[in-house]
């Protein structure tokens, strides 16, 4: 059974030594397979998933991002993780034309790639502590490196956006980021920078690349795009997307195409079609 890219998580107990805790508002899995990482390498991890919570949390009165939303903590005073948190927003910004833009709503508010930025320094924890494959897995962001606890890659399940417990789509990923964005549970979260209003014509955007932050905030931009994201991906090198319409077609890139796992027929392991995108 693959892993859940999803932003209700569900924990596969397939991998020698893994676990569960809710944290930043959702569940997290972390699961380990191969090396000498054990339950340490754990414990540090979500730690440094709790440091994030704390630091960035839009919802707790007491965080850097509540106390610069405020105006009570200048930008120049925060943190180094803060500021170097906020450039990379600001790059996103840029490179997607505005898109994604922490300040969407009026507000600062980073969450679009805080949380894929959270998984990537759990990642490297867990490298620091010798896991040689691990997935980490934070409602819909996920990094997967090293073997499968079953061998080969981990296979990755996407959560589809309008039928509770069924997979869109499931890939194959070995040393790579995914993230996800869509309605899902949380309804018209994502905005429309550019109008304010909530996105729409997608309802699902699945990225896979390199870097999780950029993987995160790419998601977020396109999905917040609508049809337009569709011309759009073809320009970001180095990452592939999967978008669903809202009359639920599938729109892929090739190198997407490539990491969706196929039954031994050729048909692909959701049993849908999909038209690609880009060349």
């Amino acid at each position: 059974m693959p892993h859940t890219s999803e932003h209700v998580v569900s924990l596969i107990a397939s991998a020698p030594l893994g676990r569960i805790e809710h944290v930043m508002g959702m569940p997290v899995v972390i699961e380990l397979s191969g090396g000498r990482a054990g339950e340490s390498a754990l414990d540090r991890a979500y730690r440094w998933l709790r440091w994030v919570d704390e630091t960035f949390s839009t919802y707790r009165a007491e965080s850097e991002i509540s106390r610069l939303r405020q105006g009570a903590l200048a930008p120049a005073d925060a943190s180094f993780a803060v500021r170097s948190v906020l450039s990379l927003c600001e790059s996103l910004r840029k490179q997607t034309n505005g898109y994604f833009n922490a300040w969407a709503d009026g507000s600062l508010d980073p969450s679009g790639l805080v949380k894929g930025w959270a998984v990537l320094g759990a990642a490297r924890l867990l490298e620091q502590e010798g896991a040689a494959g691990y997935c980490v897995n934070a409602g819909g962001d996920l990094i997967a490196r090293g073997p499968a606890p079953q061998g080969g890659p981990w296979q990755i399940g996407i959560q589809h956006p309008t039928v509770p417990d069924a997979v869109a789509a499931v890939l194959a990923i070995d040393g790579a980021a995914v993230a996800t964005s869509g309605a899902y549970a949380r309804g018209d979260h994502v905005l429309d920078p550019h109008t304010r209003l909530p996105a729409r014509g997608l309802l699902s955007v699945t990225v896979v690349g390199p870097d999780m932050p950029t993987a995160d905030g790419y998601a977020t931009a396109a999905f917040a795009m609508g049809p337009a994201a569709e011309g759009w991906c073809r320009t970001c090198a180095g990452y592939e997307f999967l978008l669903m319409t809202e009359d639920e077609e599938m729109l892929s890139t090739p190198g997407m195409e490539r990491l969706r796992v196929r039954e031994e027929d050729g048909t692909r392991a959701d049993g849908s079609r999909a038209r690609q995108e880009g060349g």
